[in-house]
């Protein structure tokens, strides 16, 4: 991954800081084509994008959190800004987009074709059993799981894709160094050892009744789809599968007992239009044609192929993207024993995304095999 300017940075934690709507903040920033420049602009410019007198004063006052700089010097920890080449493009596309993420973890997982998969937080033992196999199978499908880290039906899902070698994304209502609940302090360091953790707050932001529902987009937004496990007819999950849907990507749910309480979310969302999904294979099969989408979009971004040289002259370099440079770089990088994406990284020179962009449509020529969070050649 490429880091910011320390400039930038100062730049966009102050703004963070200072608090004020999102929308004119990013209306500030892409007036000025970064955010350095658009604090530079000066008040008038702040009030001219929209910011309130309230916070123009506050940006003029703000000054880089110290918490949160500390945080950033710290190894795997990432601030990736709304701008930046890095932020998750279904991310960016959805509405609402934060002005900024943190990362703990590895950030290329915010790439990754994912699902989310979310639930009641006091779960009956046949939810939380489907929790756990939804989990492990879009895991081994491929797909990264996204939760949010609540206790219940997020728990089981971020502990079944871990115990099943595959990717997990937690997405926090908190600061991404405040585990909440404080019981899942354990899972979040295995999840930011494994994974990613991910929250638009600054570091030491404690729980807050509003951030939780407000962090439910980014959950929604950075999934290709959002499976409702289990759910009563007033719950948080059921927030996010509205924001999903109106993001443009698929909602599913599980169907339960006429008896079950927490399965009368569910219900209400089918009867809405919900995909009603009994196996992980429905929502794979289901969500293949997007995921192919975008590894169309990381194709073009990438300046690469949209079909990859498969025959090449005798003696040549075989690999996907044979006349890409990046790609023949990061096949040279690659060999027949696992290795990191760390790894890669390092040997490429190469940005974290691109590397993970790259290697995803690898996996999907069936060039490249992934193992325990590491890559290989298949050939």
């Amino acid at each position: 991954m490429t880091a910011p300017s320390q400039e930038e940075s100062a730049a966009l934690l102050r703004l963070i800081a200072a608090g004020g709507s999102l929308e004119a903040r990013r209306a500030l920033i892409k007036r000025h084509g970064g955010v350095a420049a658009a604090l530079a602009a000066g008040r008038d410019a702040w009030r001219a994008a929209g910011l309130t007198d309230e916070h123009v004063a506050q940006l003029s006052q703000t000054t880089p959190p110290p918490r949160a700089v500390a945080w950033l010097q710290a190894p795997q920890h990432h601030l990736i800004g709304w701008l930046d080449p890095d932020y998750p493009p279904l991310l960016r596309g959805s509405p609402s987009p934060p002005l900024a993420l943190f990362v703990a973890g590895d950030p290329a997982l915010l790439w990754h074709p994912s699902v989310a998969l979310v639930g009641s937080r006091a779960p009956t033992p046949g939810g939380r059993d489907n929790a756990r196999g939804f989990a492990r199978a879009l895991a081994a499908s491929g797909f990264a799981v996204t939760s949010g880290l609540a206790a219940g039906i997020d728990t089981a899902a971020h502990l079944a894709t871990l115990e099943a070698d595959g990717r997990t994304v937690a997405v926090l209502g908190t600061g991404v160094d405040v585990p909440y609940p404080r019981s899942n302090a354990a899972l979040h360091a295995r999840i930011v050892e494994h994974g990613a953790v991910v929250s638009e707050y600054l570091p030491g932001t404690g729980p807050v009744a509003f951030h939780f529902p407000s962090r439910n987009r980014i959950l929604a937004g950075l999934s290709l789809g959002t499976v409702v496990v289990e759910a009563a007819e007033r719950s948080g999950a059921l927030i996010t599968a509205r924001l999903a849907a109106e993001a443009g990507r698929d909602v599913f749910a599980l169907p339960g007992s006429i008896h079950n309480p927490l399965a009368r979310g569910c219900h209400r969302l089918i009867r809405d239009g919900a995909g009603l999904v009994e196996s992980a294979g429905e929502v794979v099969a289901a969500l293949a044609p997007q995921a192919a989408s975008l590894a169309r979009d990381l194709r073009l971004r990438l300046d690469a192929p949209i079909h990859p040289v498969h025959e090449v002259p005798a003696g040549a370099r075989a690999g996907p993207g044979n006349k890409d440079p990046d790609y023949q770089l990061l096949w040279k990088a690659l060999g027949h024993d696992p290795t990191a994406m760390d790894q890669l990284v390092e040997r490429t020179g190469l940005t974290a995304a691109a590397v993970s962009s790259m290697l995803l449509l690898m996996e999907l020529d069936g060039r490249v095999f992934s193992q325990h969070g590491r890559y290989f050649r298949s050939r």
